[in-house]
């Protein structure tokens, strides 16, 4: 049997989620709180296995208590507020599923309590976009935390040479022309030029003489 605690100042609110979950044999409602501050009390108390939980609420909203429920009990989010900030707030903060009322009927709610219980997860088609909006996110900025990793440690070991000037000079090194390194390294010619001006002042070469000496003699 689910154990179901339901979070939500509207009493209203609070009976129609209880009729939707009274025709499951699986499913029992185990308590009620009308804010976040006594939710997290009785939380505590009876320990469900699953709380639906409303954001707009008295004394304490969701967004506030969420992380605190979700020690002890999986959290499905049933709020009329579907902003970016709040999904991912919610989410962020312990919450394994997010509903938006309106937008799901007693036979979805059912479906999500139940895939919640078996330790799966529940979105909504607008709060999966922004989940996946935000790991999109993150993996970019994790790569250009790589990037910047890889470029200071290049530049610690090759002159301060960035990544791609050390690219252009182990081209150069091998006796390629400008236009070889251009198509090898998919640049224009005016790009490489570029490059290979920065690399001469970093080097302190005058040509490309000068630069292959210094950076072989180097590595």
């Amino acid at each position: 049997m689910i154990e179901i605690m339901i979070v939500d100042d509207n009493p209203i609110v609070r009976m129609a989620l209880r009729g939707y979950l009274a025709s499951a044999e699986d499913v029992t409602v185990v308590g009620e709180a009308p804010d976040g501050r006594s939710a997290v009390t009785m939380a505590q108390r009876i320990r469900p296995e699953v709380i639906l939980l409303d954001h707009r609420m008295p004394i304490a909203d969701g967004l506030s208590v969420v992380g605190q429920l979700a020690e002890h009990s999986r959290i499905l989010v049933l709020t009329s507020d579907d902003t970016d900030d709040l999904i991912a707030g919610m989410l962020r903060g312990g919450a394994r599923g997010y509903l938006v009322h309106g937008e799901f009927d007693p036979a979805e709610l059912l479906r999500a309590v139940r895939a919640l219980a078996a330790g799966q997860g529940w979105l909504s088609p607008r709060s999966a976009s922004v989940t996946i909006a935000a790991l999109r996110e993150q993996a970019a900025r994790e790569q250009q935390d790589a990037d910047r990793t890889e470029n200071a440690r290049a530049q610690r070991a090759g002159f301060g040479l960035t990544r791609r000037e050390q690219e252009v000079m182990a081209l150069l090194s091998a006796g390629h022309s400008n236009a070889a390194i251009a198509r090898q390294l998919l640049l224009t010619e005016k790009t490489v030029k570029n490059h290979l001006a920065n690399i001469f002042a970093k080097l302190q070469a005058t040509n490309r003489t000068e630069a292959v000496v210094r950076w072989t003699g180097r590595h």
